[in-house]
């Protein structure tokens, strides 16, 4: 069913309303979703608690979409034929009614406008979306798949109706090409394959299942030795886990971490996007780009996984080649965002490729006669401690840190050091920090993007003094000054600006009472 695009908690919530099925049936109903995967709908449909037209009524309205039953409809083939199978299949779409103008169109998700617009532009004709149950879409793209992927004849409910009976109403499994083409054309953030669960991606923070049927053991083994050469496969099985770059023709490249858990593989895979987004279109504040040109000392960008560090990074770094000519080495692990010599030199070297570690890498680093030096992310003491000896003797350098705070950036770098060495490191990072930035991703009210929140700490004479002394904990009480700005501050004026909503900026927050107290002024 299509209530892909929507909460299912909630669908679930608005069926009870109107009295459709009770609270205990979807319970049950909710039970098996979270054992087996699918769709909330369809298995109400399967459970017996729902019925065809009630179900179709609700998603109509809720939705704002028609709705039909695929089961009581005769499909001409010259409709059908109108969309090569292949697009049918990659987009779960099936053309049921055409015009000269329009052409109706059951979707797995009527709300994706970027899949409407690519089927618009190619079949030259607007779209206007229609609802079936999604188990009656499934069976109809396996049953148009047995066909050989057209039909001569017309495409009967009835028919459909009975290869359903005999199982066919699951979409088969996809390849992992057509997966990772779902990661780009959704713009996912991530693509999990593990044993046990369906294939998923990871849009706005939500897990969203790609299909009903779930990974077998073998399954996500084949895919793993599908993208893996075979030096890669020796290196797995010494470390039971491994990270590199994939690339997928035509389509782009993919950052692939392959591990074990429970004596079974489970794969991830991030999208590497060819273009640099600028500040502006990454929501950033235009006074980064003054840090970014500054040609001695430490930045950081710090924040939990997946909310765009490294796509600040790559921003700031092509600042840097477009506006100073100096000579800029990072060390990435994998390289993300390829950059091309501007009016810098840059020279990007890959964890695993070009050096066997960021320790190595950087060990020889000085020889290299570097302006600015990037490194993807500082994981152990000595990455840390040669970083800051870089900022020391007159280079700029930029990393990523995991941090839920500008703050906790600066006692997780110190606590990496043994407890003789930490004061001396506490004096060097309070010399030669410019700004440690903290960002958040959060969805918007629409909930279909998300926004940046940030805070930021700059290097004062205030801060410098604080960290010097171990008293880092007493920049938090600051707030908003100068030269710290906290994460309430931002959310309090994304909920002003409309982006975002209260509930979102609490749960997000550092103190509900300064945000609260932030919103009302």
């Amino acid at each position: 069913m299509h209530d892909k695009g929507i909460s299912e908690q909630k669908t679930g919530g608005i069926l009870v309303a109107h009295r459709i099925i009770n609270e205990d049936q979807l319970k049950h109903a909710l039970k098996v979703q979270t054992q087996s995967g699918g769709r909330l709908g369809s298995i109400l449909l399967e459970l017996g608690y729902l019925q065809m037209d009630a179900l179709l009524e609700i998603l109509g309205k809720k939705l704002g979409f028609p709705s039909m039953n695929l089961y009581k409809h005769v499909i001409e083939p010259a409709v059908l034929n109108l969309l090569p199978f292949e697009k049918m299949k990659a987009h779960e779409v099936l053309p049921v009614a055409a015009s000269a103008k329009s052409i109706a169109l059951v979707m797995a998700n009527p709300n994706d406008i970027v899949a409407r617009d690519e089927l618009e532009f190619f079949l030259g004709r607007s779209i206007k979306p229609v609802i079936v149950p999604f188990y009656q879409l499934a069976t109809a793209i396996n049953y148009i798949d047995a066909k050989g992927g057209k039909l001569s004849q017309p495409l009967r409910g009835i028919d459909l109706e009975e290869y359903g009976k005999r199982g066919h109403h699951k979409i088969e499994a996809a390849t992992l090409n057509q997966m990772f083409f779902r990661l780009v054309k959704e713009n996912a953030s991530d693509l999990f394959l593990a044993a046990g669960a369906p294939p998923s991606l990871k849009i706005n923070n939500e897990l969203r299942r790609l299909s009903n049927s779930v990974l077998s053991p073998e399954e996500v083994n084949a895919f793993a030795c599908q993208i893996m050469s075979q030096d890669q496969k020796e290196e797995f099985e010494r470390s039971k886990e491994l990270d590199f770059a994939y690339n997928v023709p035509d389509l782009g490249r993919f950052r692939i971490n392959i591990f074990q858990q429970r004596n079974s593989l489970s794969i991830a895979a991030r999208h590497f996007k060819e273009y640099i987004p600028n500040l502006e279109q990454l929501g950033l504040p235009a006074w980064l780009e003054e840090f970014a040109l500054k040609t001695q000392g430490l930045i950081l960008i710090t924040g939990p996984t997946g909310h765009g560090k490294t796509t600040t990074l790559a921003s700031m770094i092509d600042i840097i080649n477009r506006k100073r000519k100096c000579n800029i080495i990072t060390i990435e692990d994998p390289i993300e965002y390829r950059h091309k010599h501007k009016a810098s030199n840059i020279n990007q070297r890959e964890v695993g490729v070009d050096t066997h570690s960021f320790h190595d890498g950087l060990k020889r680093i000085f020889r290299q006669a570097p302006d600015v030096i990037v490194i993807g992310e500082m994981r152990d003491p000595e990455s840390f401690a040669i970083a800051i000896h870089a900022a020391d003797t007159g280079h700029l350098v930029l990393s990523t840190l995991h941090s839920n705070t500008a703050t906790s950036a600066i006692d997780a770098i110190i606590d990496v050091f043994p407890p003789n060495q930490q004061q001396q490191i506490k004096v060097q990072l309070a010399e030669n920090f410019l700004l440690i930035m903290n960002q958040r991703l959060l969805p918007m009210k629409d909930k279909n993007t998300r926004v940046l929140a940030y805070e930021k700490l700059i290097g004062t004479y205030r801060t410098r003094t604080m960290i010097r002394d171990g008293k880092t904990h007493q920049i938090r009480a600051m707030q908003a000054t100068d030269d710290f700005e906290s994460i309430d501050v931002s959310l309090a004026r994304l909920c002003r600006e409309n982006k975002i909503t209260p509930e979102t900026a609490i749960k997000y927050c550092d103190s509900p009472a300064t945000v609260k107290s932030l919103i009302g002024k």
